[in-house]
């Protein structure tokens, strides 16, 4: 088995701000982070060019990225301030609505994103793990 990682670390600019409004700590209150991105692929093959994927053909999951996390306010489909925060989009943010809102929900959507865009590939996803910064990280798996 042949496996490869890819990383985005937080250099790479994703930088975007949200908060987890169930919490009883300080996360109830807008913060953000850089985020980075570490993905792991395998496959029981190489391709013609003996590699497990290009990394130069990465672009489908730059672009994702930069969509959902670069410079953007997240909000939880459930938060009860979601209109007055939706209220800031085009205004003073780029407001991006998700089921959830956690590392590990990043994760999973990333996953499942990159899962989708090697359907038809011998390429799978082992895992993604998302780091606010070097002391925090979550990650989503394959069974």
């Amino acid at each position: 088995m042949y496996k490869v990682t890819k990383s985005y670390g937080p250099e790479r600019g994703f930088s975007c701000a949200f908060r987890q409004w169930s919490a009883d700590t300080d996360c109830q209150f807008l913060h953000g982070y850089s985020l980075s991105f570490k993905i792991e692929l395998e496959s029981s093959s190489l391709d013609i060019n003996n590699w497990v994927y290009d990394f130069g053909k990465f672009s489908f999951l730059d672009s994702w990225l930069r969509e959902k996390f670069d410079h953007t306010l997240l909000v939880a489909k459930n938060d009860p301030e979601l209109d007055l925060i939706k209220s800031l989009n085009h205004k003073t943010a780029k407001v991006v609505e998700l089921e959830k809102i956690s590392c590990e929900y990043f994760a999973e959507i990333t996953f499942r994103f990159i899962e989708s865009h090697f359907s038809n590939l011998n390429v799978k996803v082992n895992s993604v793990i998302v780091s606010e910064h070097s002391s925090n990280s979550a990650g989503y798996y394959r069974d």
